[in-house]
Order: structure tokens, then C-alpha cells, then sequence
């Protein structure tokens, strides 16, 4: 007897009958041909969650900016003061359209949030609440890539960026693997505001250069790699339905 018919687990019939042939895509090498093919600076927008003058996270974002940019980074650094709550001002506020604009311009982000009450700040959330997965035909989060980082006030936590991770799949981003967290952050910066030597910086410097390597490996064939089988099927068939209104 078949060893295939002693194997419940096996498929003995290769037919698909609820996939639409003609929208069915095999993913094929051939397709990511246009790597690298950009060869304008790669694009970030960075984002942090607290308004305190001698903020922390803020800090670390400038940390992270500073490596960005000697990689050969265009940044942008987003400051959340004067933006509202999301829903209390129309996206016509000055600085929401400042903040959908930055989305819409970046190649890829950096978020940055402080642990509070074991979660990210509501600071950061309000910001990355504004970008909305849509805008008309356009999803300015979709297909970029990402990077968490967050500070505590004491002993090492990871609750905040682990949120940031769910966003970021929510929002349809490139997280990268790896995250920095910091430890007792007051005790990482000098007086200047610059970080001390010390693992956690390297960790840094290691999350921003793999950010970059993701960002330049994905940005050209990123519209490739968030096409959809379930996407191309819907757009499919409301153009029918657009057709059919026509002829009526």
C-alpha cells in the first residue's frame, strides 16, 4: 500500500477550487529583481513618547537619529507637543497633517516610548493613533519598516516595546527582529544629553543598522510584498461592480 494513503497528513489532491485562478500568484524570485534599485538616502521617521524637558525617550531617539544619519539616513524627528488627542481636532490640525506627512515621506520608522504603569506611553499611542491604516488609496504605514526601543525607570522591562510590536503588525509594518530596551535610563545619559558607553548603546547602534539593512533590502518591492491574494479579489470585484453600475 502507499506509504501516501497510510499518511492521513498528506494531500492526495492538488486541486483548488475556491482560489481565482486568475488572480492566484506564485511568489517567484524573479520579482525582487528591483533591489537596491533606489539610490536617494533611505527615509525614517522617528517617533517618541514624553513631553518632559529632559526626556529620556526623546534622548534615545536623538541617539538613534545621530546613527541614522552617519548610515547614511535622512531623519526626521516628529515632537508630539501641541498634538491633540486623536478625535478631539479634525486631521486638518497643523500638526496632525505635519505627522501624516512625515508617515507619508518615510521609508521606515523608529518608535521610542518610556515604560508607564507596565505599558507604552499614551503620548506615543495618541501619534501612532493619528496615522490611520488609510488615506483614500494610500496606507502611509504599509510595507515600512520598524523599530522599537524603549526606556524604563528601573529594571530592564520589555512590556512597551512587545506593544509596539502588536502596532506594528497592526499597522502593516516591517518589524524588525531586533529591539533595544534601557535600563534604569537615568543613569545612560550624561549631562549632555549624549549616551554613556555601555551595552546598551551597542545594542543601539545594532537595532539602527539592521533597521537600515532591512529598509534598503525591502523598499523597492515593498508594494510586491504586501500584495494580497484576498486584496487583488476585493479590488477585483468592485471594479465588476463598477462595471455592472454602468451598464445599468
Amino acid at each position: 500500500m502507499s506509504s501516501d494513503l497510510l499518511n492521513p497528513m498528506t494531500p492526495t489532491d492538488d486541486d483548488l477550487p475556491l482560489v481565482d485562478a486568475t488572480l492566484f500568484d506564485a511568489p517567484s524570485g524573479s520579482r525582487f529583481v528591483g533591489v537596491g534599485a533606489s539610490t536617494h538616502a533611505p527615509r525614517f521617521l522617528m517617533l517618541y513618547g514624553s513631553l518632559r524637558e529632559r526626556s529620556f525617550s526623546k534622548l534615545l531617539t536623538l541617539e538613534a537619529a545621530r546613527l541614522l544619519r552617519a548610515m547614511g539616513g535622512e531623519v526626521r524627528v516628529f515632537d508630539p507637543t501641541g498634538l491633540p488627542l486623536p478625535d478631539a481636532a479634525p486631521d486638518t490640525h497643523p500638526k496632525v497633517m505635519e505627522l501624516r506627512d512625515a508617515a507619508g515621506w518615510s521609508e521606515g520608522m523608529v518608535w521610542t516610548s518610556p515604560e508607564r504603569h507596565g505599558a507604552m506611553s499614551g503620548i506615543l499611542k495618541a501619534q501612532i493613533d493619528w496615522l490611520p491604516l488609510n488615506l483614500g488609496a494610500v496606507r502611509p504605514t504599509q510595507g515600512k519598516t520598524l523599530a522599537v526601543m524603549q526606556v524604563c525607570g528601573g529594571s530592564q522591562s520589555f512590556n512597551a516595546v512587545n506593544q509596539l510590536r502588536v502596532l506594528g503588525r497592526w499597522m502593516r509594518m516591517i518589524t524588525i527582529p531586533n529591539q533595544s530596551s534601557v535600563a534604569k535610563a537615568y543613569m545612560e545619559f550624561d549631562e549632555a544629553g549624549r549616551m554613556r558607553p555601555s551595552p546598551y548603546y551597542e545594542r543601539v547602534v545594532d537595532v539602527i543598522e539592521e533597521l537600515v539593512k532591512f529598509t534598503l533590502l525591502t523598499r523597492d518591492v515593498s508594494a510586491y510584498l504586501v500584495d494580497r491574494y484576498s486584496e487583488r479579489r476585493e479590488s477585483a470585484a468592485a471594479l465588476a461592480r463598477r462595471v455592472g453600475q454602468g451598464q445599468i
